[in-house]
C-alpha cells in the first residue's frame, strides 16, 4: 500500500476516531502491528490552532513515519491554511474529513454534511491539494443518506482533483452507526477509480478483513471500533492473512504489561488529573468481556489518581491469572 512516495509496510490502517487516536493510541497500533494511522480531527480554524487541545491532537512527537493530521472544516481556504500549518508542524500526509456523522460537525456544514455540496467538495479538495506538497487523502461515506449516495461522483472528483487515497465508510450519513455498512459502494469506486482505496466499516475480525478485501478489491483496511482496547487486533489480522488460521489468544501478562505501558503514555501526555480521567474509557475497553469485569470497571471509575488506578489494574490482571494464561472472554463480550 503506497500513498503519494510513503510506502506503508502493510494494507492495515487505524481509523481517525475523535477522542482515541491521540499519539499514544496510534504507537501503540502501530507497535502491534498497524501500518498506518490517521490522527483525530484536528480543528481547521486557525483561531483554535494556539489552543492546548489542538496542538496536543496534533503532536506526533517520536510518532513512527508517516504522520497523518485530520483537518474538518467547510471553507476551502481556511482548510488550505490548516493544511499548510499543519505541515509545517510535521504533518507527511493531509487527510480531509468528510466522513463524520456527528451533529456538531455536519451543523456547520463539515464532516459528511459536505456530501450534500459536490462544487463545495471540489473547491475544498483543490484548494487543499494545491496548499501543500505533501500527499493529501479524502475520507467519506457512501452518501448523504441512502436515496442520495454519491460515492462514487466524489470518489472521480478527488481522483482529478490530485487526492491520492480514499477512504470510505460503508454507510451513509444518515446511518450513522446504526445497521450494517455495506460493501457494494466500495467495490463499485474501486472497480471505476485508479487510486489507492480504503475499506471502512463494521471490520471486526481476522476474517472480516480477508472477506472486504475479496469482495471490495480495496487496497487496503481501515479499523476503527475494534481496535478499542484490543490494539492486538492488527497482528492477529497479519497472523490469519498470512496462515489462514488465528493465532492464539494473548496472555494475560502480555496484557496486562500492554495496558501499563498504555497508562503511563496517557498520564504523561495528558497530565495527571485529565490523563486519569481518559484512561478510565480505555481501561475499560481493554478489560470488557473478561472475567468479573463489570464490578472492575464500576470501580475504576471512580478513582482519581494514577496510583489508584495502577494497583487497581495490577489486583485485577493478577486476579484474572486465576482463570488460565490466556485471555478467556465470557459472553459479554459477545454481547
Amino acid at each position: 500500500m503506497q500513498i503519494g512516495t510513503h510506502l506503508l509496510k502493510n494494507n492495515l490502517i487505524v481509523a481517525p476516531m475523535a477522542g482515541v487516536t491521540d499519539r499514544p493510541f496510534r504507537q501503540l497500533c502501530k507497535k502491534m502491528g498497524a501500518g498506518f494511522a490517521v490522527s483525530e480531527m484536528v480543528a481547521s480554524n486557525s483561531l483554535l490552532w494556539g489552543s492546548e487541545k489542538t496542538k496536543r491532537r496534533a503532536n506526533h512527537d517520536g510518532e513512527v513515519e508517516p504522520i497523518s493530521v485530520q483537518i474538518a472544516g467547510a471553507d476551502p481556504k481556511i482548510l488550505a491554511d490548516a493544511a499548510k500549518y499543519n505541515v509545517d508542524e510535521g504533518a507527511q500526509i493531509i487527510d480531509i474529513n468528510m466522513g463524520c456523522p456527528a451533529k456538531k460537525i455536519c451543523n456547520v456544514m463539515a464532516g459528511s454534511a459536505l456530501l450534500q455540496n459536490e462544487p463545495l467538495v471540489a473547491k475544498i479538495l483543490e484548494a487543499v491539494v494545491a496548499a501543500v506538497a505533501v500527499p493529501v487523502t479524502l475520507k467519506i461515506r457512501t452518501g448523504w443518506d441512502r436515496g442520495n449516495k454519491n460515492a462514487l461522483l466524489i470518489a472521480k472528483l478527488a481522483e482529478d482533483c490530485g487526492v491520492q487515497a480514499l477512504a470510505i465508510h460503508g454507510r451513509t450519513r444518515a446511518c450513522g452507526f446504526s445497521g450494517h455498512a455495506e460493501y457494494d459502494t466500495i467495490a463499485e469506486v474501486k472497480s471505476q477509480v485508479q487510486i489507492p482505496v480504503i475499506a471502512n466499516g463494521d471490520i471486526k475480525t481476522p476474517e472480516d478483513v480477508k472477506n472486504v478485501l475479496d469482495y471490495t478489491k480495496a487496497d487496503a483496511v481501515m479499523i476503527g471500533r475494534a481496535a478499542q482496547g484490543r490494539p492486538w487486533i492488527f497482528r492477529e489480522i497479519t497472523y490469519f492473512l498470512q496462515n489462514g488460521v488465528h493465532m492464539p489468544s494473548p496472555e494475560v501478562g502480555e496484557i496486562h504489561l500492554l495496558l501499563r505501558e498504555h497508562l503511563v503514555d496517557l498520564y504523561d501526555f495528558y497530565g495527571e488529573y485529565s490523563g486519569v480521567r481518559i484512561a478510565r474509557k480505555h481501561i475499560s475497553w481493554y478489560t470488557r468481556g473478561l472475567v468479573n469485569s463489570a464490578a472492575f470497571r464500576h470501580h475504576v471509575n471512580q478513582l482519581q489518581t494514577t496510583e489508584h488506578q495502577f494497583h487497581a489494574v495490577d489486583l485485577f490482571f493478577e486476579e484474572l491469572k486465576r482463570y488460565g494464561q490466556r485471555l478467556i472472554y465470557t459472553e459479554e463480550l459477545a454481547a
